[in-house]
């Protein structure tokens, strides 16, 4: 997967330094049960990149290499000029929301989203959050009392109020009905921006990869 991004002037001037500051996945190569699936791709700091494809072409195993879940056979990426590749999972400047949202059942919602902080926000902001994507009612349940739409919309705010300059998203809003999915897609572009993270998401709807995205690239089989 290679894009080219072509500009001129004072525009290109300032995507080359941004660029620099982001991310640049470099002929990196991963063998999943015997697959060799091969990335090249660059993103500016502060962009907002969707990858869409063809389901088991990559996406989700693309987000997890990045994230330090699965090993690279070969290749780098860069972060602020650092390979990422060298570094084990927990020291990576990247927050992640699986599909599964991964909440600790014996926990709170508000003691899940206050893991792994070492300062975590206040709860006014946490609640902010949660009225922006109507589950200010939720904080104090355990996660085994919420739907799964609601358990994937905490995941959201606990991904995105992480202080981590690097998001990555994988079908983030998959279990959200219609109106909400929207909602939480406005409130993801925002809160992205807002914070200056550096975002992937990736998704199979359209509207998502438009709410949330400055580009996309489409993920596909080589050959």
């Amino acid at each position: 997967m290679t894009e080219t991004i072509k500009l001129s002037g004072t525009d290109a001037a300032a995507y080359q330094d941004a660029l620099q500051k982001g991310l640049i996945v470099d002929q990196l190569e991963v063998v999943l049960d015997g697959y060799k699936l091969n990335y090249d791709l660059q993103l500016a700091a502060g962009e907002c990149l969707a990858i869409q494809g063809r389901s088991g072409v990559g996406k989700s195993t693309l987000l997890h290499t990045l994230a330090g879940f699965e090993q690279a056979r070969s290749g780098r990426v860069l972060w602020n000029g650092e390979d990422l590749l060298r570094l084990p999972a927990h020291q990576r400047p990247v927050s992640m929301l699986f599909q599964e949202h991964n909440l600790f059942e014996h926990l709170s919602v508000m003691t899940n989203l206050k893991l792994g902080f070492s300062e975590p926000p206040s709860r006014a902001q946490f609640e902010e959050a949660a009225d922006a994507l109507d589950v200010a009612d939720q904080l104090d349940k355990f996660p085994t009392e919420l739907s799964g739409g609601q358990r994937q919309r905490i995941g959201l705010i606990r991904t995105l109020l992480r202080p981590e300059p690097l998001i990555l998203l994988d079908e983030p809003f998959a279990e959200l009905d219609q109106h909400t999915r929207h909602k939480a897609a406005l409130w993801t572009a925002v809160t992205a921006r807002s914070q200056g993270k550096t975002l992937i998401l990736v998704t199979h709807q359209d509207e998502d990869a438009e709410r949330i995205a400055d580009r996309t690239l489409e993920l596909t089989y080589k050959g």
